[in-house]
């Protein structure tokens, strides 16, 4: 019986989140990263805010850090660290008092002498409980409370440094111990293996086959079971560092009488010493913080200690504060232990960021590193330009076709019969049009025109080009322009917030010519001190000088040779600046410099506007800012040159540069 061939169905997927979707949209990080790129920072400074403040709902670097202050001062106020004393000392207290109410029904001189051996008991917890090591009890209840004492210190200790130990114990089953001796030989077989550089996987495989379940964390090799056993290793050391000299003697009295197993303290020792070899910063730990009225066990403590060690490693981490810190130094699964899975996806999330801009080719790597693409470029520049055509009537958007026929660049649909002297391309399916129905016409009216051939087939007429015949493409020339747009880096732009704006409108400007206006030759030029050609990736790049001096004689000199080089083009120079010149070149092209400005450098930029005006170039200034001396330079230029002078609001910057481009061209296409 043959087999039915199986169908497949595509759809949309609904159920739930896409799990193929991004994190992020990474448009929108684009977006936020360009807006602060274009304020002034460096692409890395960018990133790294948008990586702190987080994404789309996303948690960002700080408000993990938060969550981690937040987990650090409950894990300070978990307990006491030394609680452990107190508790044995209670337990022993316990057993005391029920030693002696049975000594105290007891008339006999032994019971005497045993009151007064337990009241010449040393004060310190540990001597009194190693003293009592040889005591013979005579409550059944005081020998238990003993027992338990030695049972709990006992199950601390290792429980301290193997997470399952204490369960594992509880019973006072000897078969346990006789395995938890086993698995401290096995483990030390296994680091000095791991140590002599030997391939510890299958011996690995096997250990955790036999053993794995006293290590809940679940360690999947030998370098993550050492980080594990490292972990607390080095949380008891610093718990031992916390506590006063008193305290750590007295805790280290009552651990050496937990251990009095000499085959087990030997295996425990031989841990120790590899731990050492393999992980030499156990010793470098610095005392734990912690105070709480809670007593806490050794064991707890120890996990206290490590917890708060984690903490403040992952504080470290996120703060991303040392030279050359990556997302790649947080410990992501210290992460997920310590804040739960949802950090861990935050984080992975921030992580894809970078390489996904990378990916999509919004940011490359070059010599400096990163840097914005121009693919980056032109999604700012679109952005910035639909914000200011949000702001901008339809009719002062415009155009600048000129409607008159002739030898110019895009056809327009039309055709017209071919004059003497027209260069124009012939439209050889108009023309081939023409001759047919011109011959068809003439046949028609010539008579006896009709004639049969053979079995009463029409006769074809041939079809001859005449010269009123050809047709050729009509076209739409369009007016080019060559615009210098002037844009002003001193610092005071900064100082000010101008430097946001100024950037965003230089980028919709360039992005409005190359995309809707090709014909059209953009040259944007930036001056403080000295002028410089930028390109709209060099413009969106550069960043705050503390440079004094604007020298717009430099720039519009520049400009003048931009709108030189395209003699067929209408030339456009746009100004945006907050302060009057207070520099230009010297004759030997060095820059000077003075504040209040001086005449030689009006002089030295009237110059360049008459040689401008001489030319026939349009000259308007956006005045940023209510610098006096600015406002006395700038209408004595207006009239001058008959050009005009805009004081927009700086929110507005964009808006009012791009109206103007466009009622230039405007302007052109009517004295076309």
């Amino acid at each position: 019986m043959s087999q039915r061939p199986r169908r497949f169905r595509y759809g949309p997927w609904s159920g739930g989140p896409d799990p193929l979707a991004p994190p992020y949209d990474v448009r929108a990080a684009v977006d936020e990263l360009g807006r602060r790129v274009l304020e002034g920072s460096s692409l890395r400074e960018a990133l790294r805010e948008l990586l702190r403040r987080g994404l789309q709902g996303r948690r960002g670097l700080d408000e993990l850090a938060d969550q981690v202050r937040r987990r650090r001062e409950e894990v300070r106020r978990r307990g006491d660290l030394a609680g452990i004393i107190d508790r044995v000392r209670q337990m022993l207290d316990q057993a005391l008092a029920a030693e002696k109410d049975v000594l105290a029904h007891d008339p006999s001189d032994d019971a005497r002498l045993r009151e007064m051996e337990l009241d010449t008991l040393p004060r310190e917890t540990a001597r009194a409980v190693r003293e009592l090591a040889s005591y013979e009890w005579r409550s059944d209840e005081a020998r238990q409370i003993y027992r338990q004492i030695q049972a709990m210190l006992r199950r601390e200790v290792l429980d301290a440094q193997f997470a399952g130990l204490k369960q594992a114990l509880s019973g006072q089953d000897p078969a346990a111990s006789e395995a938890v001796r086993e698995m401290l030989a096995d483990l030390n077989d296994l680091l000095e293996a791991h140590a002599r550089g030997e391939d510890t996987t299958d011996r690995f495989n096997a250990f955790m086959e036999r053993h794995g379940a006293l290590f809940p964390e679940n360690p999947r090799n030998t370098d993550e079971l050492i980080d594990s056993l490292a972990r607390r290793a080095a949380a008891a050391e610093r718990l031992m560092r916390s506590l006063s000299p008193e305290q750590r003697e007295e805790l280290s009295e009552l651990m050496r009488h937990a251990l009095s197993d000499p085959e087990l303290a030997g295996q425990l020792a031989r841990l120790r010493d590899n731990l050492r070899a393999l992980r030499p910063g156990l010793d470098a730990q610095t005392r734990a913080r912690i105070q709480g009225q809670q007593p806490l066990g050794y064991s707890e403590a120890v996990e206290a200690v490590a917890d708060l060690a984690d903490l403040e490693a992952l504080a470290e981490q996120l703060a991303q504060e040392h030279p050359g810190a990556t997302l790649d130094d947080v410990d992501v699964e210290t992460l997920e232990r310590q804040l739960g899975q949802g950090a861990a996806v935050d984080l992975q999330a921030l992580r894809e960021l970078e390489r996904e801009l990378e990916r999509q080719g919004y940011l490359g790597r070059g010599p400096d590193g990163l840097r914005l693409t121009p693919k980056a470029l032109r999604r700012l520049g679109e952005t910035a330009l639909r914000r200011v055509f949000q702001h901008m009537t339809a009719p002062s958007r415009g155009d600048h076709d000129d409607r008159r026929t002739g030898a110019a660049d895009e056809p327009t649909g039309t055709t017209r019969e071919w004059r003497f002297g027209d260069e124009h391309p012939i439209d050889a399916t108009r023309t081939v049009h023409n001759a047919v129905l011109r011959t068809a016409s003439e046949r028609a009216s010539a008579p006896g025109s009709l004639q049969t051939a053979g079995a009463g087939a029409v006769a074809r007429p041939r079809v001859r080009l005449q010269v009123e015949d050809f047709a050729i493409t009509e076209t739409e020339r369009r007016a080019s322009a060559a615009v210098a747009l002037c844009v002003d880096l001193s610092y005071s732009m900064v100082l000010e917030g101008r430097w946001g704006p100024m950037k965003q409108t230089a980028l919709a400007l360039s992005h409005l010519v190359s995309t809707r206006y090709r014909q059209d030759a953009l040259e944007i030029i930036g001056f403080d001190r000295m002028a410089r050609r930028l390109s709209p990736v060099q413009l969106a790049e550069v960043e705050p000088e503390w440079v004094q001096g604007t020298n717009l004689q430099h720039a519009l000199m520049l400009a003048s040779r931009h709108v030189r080089r395209h003699p067929d083009a209408e030339p456009v120079v746009l100004v945006v600046t907050d302060g009057e010149p207070t520099a230009h070149l010297e004759p030997d092209g060095t820059p000077f410099f003075s504040w209040p400005t001086t005449y030689e450098t009006l002089r030295a930029t009237i110059a360049e506007v008459d040689a401008l005006t001489r030319y026939g170039a349009t000259l308007n200034i956006f005045m940023l800012g209510e610098d006096e001396g600015l406002a006395r330079f700038v209408d004595a230029v207006a009239r001058r040159a008959g050009g005009r002078v805009f004081t927009p609001d700086i929110d507005r910057l964009g808006e009012y540069v791009v109206a103007d481009y466009l009622r230039s061209r405007q302007g052109f296409r009517r004295s076309a």
